[in-house]
């Protein structure tokens, strides 16, 4: 069983930072990339910036200069830093991994619960 656990969403104000975390917990045997996507209400989730196991990073043209994601591969987990938050960054913020279990050949797709990220004007 694989776990993807969220953490750090929140209210605040424009402007504003928060720090997301998201923790890979399970029978792991390797990650290649991790990140994070995102659904406001009435529209599809979209992608907010994505990291290889080597680091490289790929973000969204929207949070482009505002947000940095990183990871610590000896703890399993990926971070999302935004600063400089919009009104139209809200929304719920979801983990996604590339993973491989013990148990299996392959790499698959696992996906988090979610944390709720609002910013008020």
């Amino acid at each position: 069983q694989v776990q993807l656990e969220e953490s750090g969403g929140g209210l605040v104000q424009t402007g504003g930072s928060l720090r997301l975390s998201c923790a890979a917990s399970g029978s792991i045997f390797s990650i290649n990339a991790m990140g994070w996507y995102r659904q406001a209400p009435g529209k599809q989730r979209e992608l907010v910036a994505t990291i290889t196991y080597g680091g490289t990073s790929n973000y969204a043209d929207s949070v482009k200069g505002r947000f940095t994601i990183s990871r610590d591969n000896a703890k399993n987990t990926v971070y999302l830093q935004m600063n400089s938050l919009k009104p139209e960054d809200t929304a719920l913020y979801y983990c996604n991994a590339d993973l491989r279990r013990w148990r299996d050949w392959d790499y698959r797709n696992y996906w988090g619960q979610g944390t709720q990220v609002t910013v008020s004007s």
